[in-house]
């Protein structure tokens, strides 16, 4: 993959579209997103009124955990997706959607990809739960059906886990719902269904893609997902070795 960003060719809209959304999460997520989140913009380096530019991000972010932003042209195959990542480079698609699609997209731009993962690639025990979580799926990319079932890990905390340590509020850390207006306030509200973090429940969880999810998954620290990982390992094993459980 030799995609580059070519920065020069974001139009005034495509920086306009940016500072919309950044400027209402911005607002938005005080009190809801982990405090780490709030923290990893500055880090980064995110201004409100300019589209990131990937090259000034990495010379910010890869001396803090190893991890690199790398141009997609969109969604990539798990062997790629899952490959970069184990490699620390963050795949992230180049392309933002326009002025008339600010709430809804059907697969993922770039302000989910940026603003949504990006300030959390600033946590080095985040970044090695994810770079294990992908080295792990790459042993099983000939086996799409264990992908799957791996992918809901991935699905249920990188994109859409929330936080909650004991005697406090939910906080999000998940991007898929810290790069969405409407769901980083249901995530956290009482309308939605919070569940301790299991691997196995997880597991046996299938994800929803075209609506909000209406459920989620509270881990209490992030040492607890990297603590997680041979849990992850053992079951995808057994998942493997009883292909009549694999479908389900």
């Amino acid at each position: 993959m030799h995609l580059t960003q070519q920065y020069d060719k974001y139009t005034a809209e495509h920086h306009q579209v940016w500072t919309v959304l950044f400027e209402r999460q911005l607002k938005n997520l005080p009190g809801k997103a982990i405090p780490e989140f709030m923290e990893g913009l500055e880090k980064v380096g995110f201004r409100p009124d300019r589209i990131p530019d990937f090259a000034q991000v990495n010379e910010r972010l890869k001396p803090l955990t190893g991890f690199e932003v790398v141009p997609a042209p969109g969604i990539v195959d798990d062997a790629l997706f899952f490959g970069l990542i184990a490699e620390k480079k963050f795949p992230a698609t180049v392309w933002i959607r326009q002025m008339a699609q600010l709430d809804y997209l059907e697969e993922p731009d770039m302000f989910h990809d940026v603003f949504g993962h990006v300030p959390l690639l600033t946590i080095p025990v985040y970044c090695e739960f994810l770079a294990q979580l992908s080295a792990l799926a790459l042993q099983y990319v000939a086996s799409p059906h264990i992908v799957d079932r791996l992918t809901r890990i991935y699905w249920y905390t990188i994109e859409f886990g929330l936080f909650r340590k004991p005697g406090d509020k939910p906080r999000i850390y998940g991007a898929g719902i810290l790069s969405s207006v409407g769901e980083s306030k249901l995530s956290v509200s009482e309308d939605s269904i919070k569940y301790d973090f299991d691997v196995e429940h997880i597991l046996e969880t299938p994800y929803i893609k075209e609506t909000y999810q209406n459920q989620y998954f509270c881990i209490d620290s992030f040492d607890q997902l990297l603590h997680s990982l041979p849990r992850i390992s053992a079951q995808l094993t057994r998942l493997s070795r009883q292909p009549d459980m694999i479908a389900g």
